[in-house]
């Protein structure tokens, strides 16, 4: 555990060495003695430890320093850390200065210099200072921090974007912690490049991308070697289950996920009807889970890049990622699945993030506790967001264009949603506008046939739907009118781009070598279980392009 600081500062550097050498003797077994020079020295220095996510305990400044006195210094000091104690050294002339400073900046104590011998004279009173400021403080959380406002769309993308990746951080909100927004003030320059993450180690990060997030807290974002038995793009259940199957045969493998293991999947509050788990399994876990299972069979994982194009130099596939970078394979199994298809609804777009989410947000859902939220879809991850925000908002309500559930979600999820006494269920309605100015207020919506209306919400979840994540690959294989990718039999009976004499391999597609598994593969049966079939029945079929090669 860090110790926590005894900050001393006097300009007088005799002087503070003697007061290093006697705090150092009574308190450096329990705290870190740290010494300034200066009103900036120690002010940059207190920075550094908030950055840090150090603890101060206690303040000890000279009165008399040019450029800034004690009780300036303290002044400043106190907007960073204001619950650490406060004493200043005075000199028998300086009283008056120490006792104004009881008010002005919350003086603790003031000490009267010398302070020989400081058995009597300077112990006894940071003894009381430090057992009362150890009995009432709440040491920081000792890893990753953001420091941003629930109202940044980009706070919330490097928070769901740890969340996924079960990265533990410390959410830091800028609007209600004024040490710590004087802190990003100071660090970011400007409170509109949010979040500043803050690191253990002192470094930070000014309104990061997923890719420099992922790099920092020590997820792997470059392949370790040029060229690859199999390449897979995509982390979902697909894809994941590929790795498994490719790396426990011993295929050098590497798998690329954009944003974090798992895909759509992974967002799921509770997957309820997946073999093997009677009581259920949320996404999260299942995907880490997974992910765990493939590396220990020796698979690579990147994290936080895309595949933004491919292209082929027989006998090779060369997959190009989001950073510049390309690595080469015999066989590329695409896994890449599906996107979420966004709201075209007046007043949406500017609220993603701060009000409006696409997917359950998990990392959101305790924000609005004692709230009314709404969802928006009637499809089986519908319903299981809004029993999971059940559990926190005030009430749920479920805006459901078709007149019933029945068609599109399970009987087990309508007969849950039935019983909970907190979730209303509207059907026969379409979301038609979203209302707020920086933040949600209220939405509108239409009933079929019917009326307009309007709904005070503080958060709308959307689950409308998903489309093929394929736009890296339309150029290079086939594809169906709606976009997902055509494999096996059906290359041939698409009439084009096959040349070998060969018929298609079972998930292979128009490309020789290139397979496609799971949501992104026209006429899959877009269930987990299924894609996890899929993603691991397609290695048979690459070990026989292998043996072609």
């Amino acid at each position: 555990m860090t110790r926590p600081v005894i900050l001393s500062v006097d300009d007088d550097r005799e002087v503070l060495a003697a007061i290093d050498r006697d705090l150092r003797r009574q308190y450096r077994p329990r705290y870190r003695i740290v010494t300034a020079t200066s009103g900036q020295e120690a002010l940059d220095a207190a920075r550094e430890l908030k950055r840090r996510g150090t603890p101060v305990a206690l303040f000890l400044v000279d009165q008399r320093m040019p450029m800034m006195t004690g009780t300036q210094l303290l002044a400043e000091l106190r907007k960073l850390f204001p619950d650490t104690k406060r004493v200043l050294l005075t000199a028998y002339a300086d009283t008056e200065a120490a006792i104004a400073a009881i008010n002005d900046v919350g003086l603790h104590h003031y000490l009267m210099k010398p302070w020989d011998p400081p058995e009597q004279r300077l112990y006894p009173v940071l003894d009381d200072l430090l057992e009362e400021w150890a009995a009432s403080v709440r040491l920081p959380f000792e890893g990753v921090r953001i420091a941003g406002s629930r109202w940044s769309p980009q706070s919330f993308v490097a928070r769901d974007f740890l969340a996924r990746n079960q990265i533990p951080y410390q959410w830091i909100d800028i609007d209600t912690d004024a040490p710590a927004r004087e802190l990003v003030q100071s660090t970011a320059g400007d409170l509109s490049r949010l979040p500043v993450v803050l690191f253990p180690d002192g470094r930070h990060l000014v309104a990061p991308s997923n890719s420099e997030l992922a790099e920092r807290v020590g997820l792997q974002t470059l392949a370790s070697r040029p060229f690859y038995d199999i390449v897979i793009a995509g982390g979902g259940p697909a894809g994941l289950a590929s790795a498994v199957y490719a790396a426990s045969e011993g295929l050098h493998t590497l798998l690329i996920e954009q944003d974090a293991p798992g895909g759509q999947a992974g967002t799921s509050s509770l997957i309820e009807n997946y073999l093997g788990f009677p009581s259920g399994v949320t996404g999260a876990d299942l995907a880490q889970r997974a992910a765990t299972q493939a590396k220990r069979f020796g698979a690579e994982l990147l994290v936080g890049q895309a595949v933004t194009g491919v292209r082929r130099e027989d006998p090779y596939r060369i997959v190009e990622l989001s950073n510049g970078t390309e690595v080469s394979c015999h066989a590329l199994v695409i896994a890449s699945g599906m996107a979420v298809k966004e709201l075209d609804v007046q007043g949406v777009a500017p609220l993603i993030g701060t009000g409006v989410y696409y997917g359950t947000a998990p990392t959101e859902a305790a924000l609005y506790r004692d709230q009314d939220v709404c969802v928006v879809g009637g499809a089986n991850s519908a319903g299981q967001g809004a029993l999971f925000l059940s559990r926190y908002a005030k009430s749920v309500t479920m805006l459901v264009r078709a007149p019933d559930l029945a068609s599109t979600m399970s009987q087990y999820l309508i007969d849950r949603i039935g019983a909970t006494s907190n979730i209303r269920v509207m059907t026969g309605v379409e979301l038609t506008a979203a209302c707020g100015n920086g933040r949600l207020e209220h939405i509108d919506v239409q009933h079929v046939g019917g009326a307009a209306e309007s709904l005070g919400a503080a958060a709308v979840f959307v689950f409308i739907g998903v489309a093929p994540r394929t736009r890296a690959f339309e150029k290079f294989i086939q594809t169906d009118d709606k976009g997902f990718i055509i494999t096996g039999p059906d290359v041939r009976q698409a009439g084009r781009g096959w040349a070998l004499d060969r018929d298609p391999l079972l998930f292979e597609t128009s490309v020789p070598g290139v397979f496609a598994v799971g949501d992104v593969r026209s006429g899959a049966n877009r269930r987990i279980a299924a894609a996890v079939g899929e993603g691991s029945a397609a290695i048979f079929s690459v070990h026989q392009y292998l043996r072609t090669v």
